[in-house]
């Protein structure tokens, strides 16, 4: 089948469908028996392989250093001339906005009050230093290592060697262009089905959120019932489709521009109206432990945290990011044309990292404190009516609540549309043959297709299975990503090692 010059790739498109059907499928007969099914696998790839994971995600950050200071780094991507895509302040919006999406909206606030609620390991020090710091880890310098070897990998291949947009294309470097030939359509559906399941995850997320702000801003019911839910699903997943359809120089940029401003905007409100010397304060003391502890808990060594407890917060988050990465490295190394690979790593790394970490101190910060003074208030938030609405109990100690509420919705809906636009267009790219770098965007068509798969997937398993459901099989994906990604990684060091022999 063709469809505007494109052919469909079936050995891609077809393969990831039948899992979510069976998964979709299951939720509805037996939720318990999925989310059984779910957190054995889970737990299974966790118990074995979690040093796997820390590890990798360490040696990527050591491996970003090396390039950065390489001759490598001085390599324009694109080639010399190549022309930008975006400018620096419009790269830096669209990066940052599609690869957090909803969820410094949403676990921002919730997560360090899941950290002090429930007991925080014996030995971590004051429990709101330690929940803080914990976010900085989950949230900033690891998780963005991972995006970048992978978006790094994919803009030298696409741009500078003239590889086809797959995944196989991270391999070149390490298995030459034989990789494409041999699995490469696998790479490509396992990923998939790896995003897919990581998207429906975020989108259940978003749509609890938002069914919880209207429930205290416009005094809907409480509980999110499954009508509730299609209808809030709907709408997020119209909004993505019609955007992802105009193309990453029209919505994608024009969303994404509303977004950091709206971002940075709400986080300067929500640090400067709440107990601000507090927070500062929490932060200064989290910024010291995060940077002298942050060896032995990324690589899972710290005494202090026992196993049971990294397993379902440290190697559970390597997981999910890994899950995403592959999907999210097409994207972005699409943005990185006419930048030098310094120039990429610091906007995609640093930037990036920096801008998170700033967040979770205004947001995650302001909460611990406010909890803190409050005796418990948004502890017992989590506890009665779920993560869904602990930041609106946050926003309702705040001045301007009514306002501070809408604009946290509206980003909220904007934030995921933003994210799922980006990923939809490299998936559909992906669908297809004949994307090169001067015809990157994949027919509508097969962007709506993906649309509709990534709401219905959604709703059928927040609805029946709930998020615990979908947040364990999101992470399912992570772990055939990371292989790839260690490969890749083994490429990059060729690439390097080759840089200083061509000086």
């Amino acid at each position: 089948m063709r469809t505007s010059g494109h052919s469909i790739r079936y050995s891609v498109l077809l393969p990831p469908l039948l899992p979510l059907v069976l998964c979709a499928a299951l939720a509805l007969y037996d939720p318990v028996l999925l989310i059984g099914y779910a957190q054995a696998a889970s737990d299974w790839i966790l118990l074995r392989f979690d040093w796997l994971f820390s590890w990798s995600c360490s040696a990527f950050l050591l491996l970003l250093l090396v390039v950065y200071l390489s001759p490598l780094g001085r390599t324009v991507i694109g080639g010399a001339g190549a022309q930008r895509l975006l400018s620096p302040w419009r790269w830096f919006a669209i990066t940052a906005c599609t690869t957090i999406a909803t969820g410094i909206l949403f676990w921002g606030i919730a997560e360090p009050i899941y950290h002090v609620s429930a007991p925080p390991p014996a030995g971590v020090g004051e429990p709101a230093v330690f929940a803080l710091s914990t976010m900085l880890l989950h949230w900033t310098l690891t998780p963005y290592a991972i995006y970048t070897v992978g978006g790094l990998l994919f803009a030298l291949g696409f741009y500078n060697r003239r590889q086809p947009f797959t995944l196989s294309t991270l391999l070149v470097p390490l298995l030459g262009e034989r990789v494409h030939r041999r699995g490469g359509a696998a790479i490509d559906a396992i990923c998939l089905f790896a995003l897919v399941a990581g998207m429906a995850a975020s989108l259940g997320a978003g749509s609890l959120a938002l069914q919880g702000g209207l429930a205290g801003v416009l005094g809907a019911d409480a509980g999110a019932t499954p009508l509730q839910l299609a209808v809030l699903i709907g709408a997020v997943v119209l909004a993505f489709s019609v955007s992802a359809a105009t193309g990453l120089q029209r919505g994608i940029r024009m969303l994404s521009n509303i977004n950091i401003i709206g971002f940075i905007l709400l986080a300067l409100f929500v640090l400067a109206a709440g107990p601000v010397l507090d927070t500062l304060r929490l932060a200064g003391y989290a910024a010291v432990d995060f940077m002298t502890t942050f060896i032995p808990r990324n690589l899972g060594l710290d005494p202090g945290i026992p196993s049971d407890w990294s397993h379902a917060w440290t190697s559970f988050y390597w997981a999910n990011w890994y899950a995403w990465a592959p999907i999210t490295a097409l994207f972005l190394g699409r943005l990185g044309r006419g930048y030098s690979v310094r120039q990429f790593i610091a906007v995609n790394l640093l930037a990036t990292a920096a801008f998170a970490a700033c967040w979770m101190v205004a947001f995650g910060g302001t909460a611990l404190v406010l909890d803190g003074q409050s005796g418990g208030l948004l502890s017992t938030t989590l506890a009665t009516a779920g993560p869904e609405a602990v930041a609106y109990v946050l926003l309702g100690e705040l001045p301007g609540v009514r306002i501070a509420a809408a604009v946290f919705l509206l980003l909220l809906f904007l934030s995921y549309v933003t994210a799922a636009d980006s990923n939809v267009s490299a998936m559909s790219a992906l669908c297809v043959r004949g994307i090169g770098p001067d015809s990157a965007e994949a027919p509508v068509g097969v962007k709506l297709l993906w649309g509709v798969v990534i709401g219905t997937t959604s709703w059928v398993l927040v609805s029946f299975a709930g998020l615990d459901g979908i947040r364990l099989i999101s992470t399912l994906g992570g772990f055939p990503a990371m292989l790839l990604f260690l490969l890749g990684a083994v490429g990059l060091g060729r690439l390097v090692y080759r840089s200083y022999g061509a000086e």
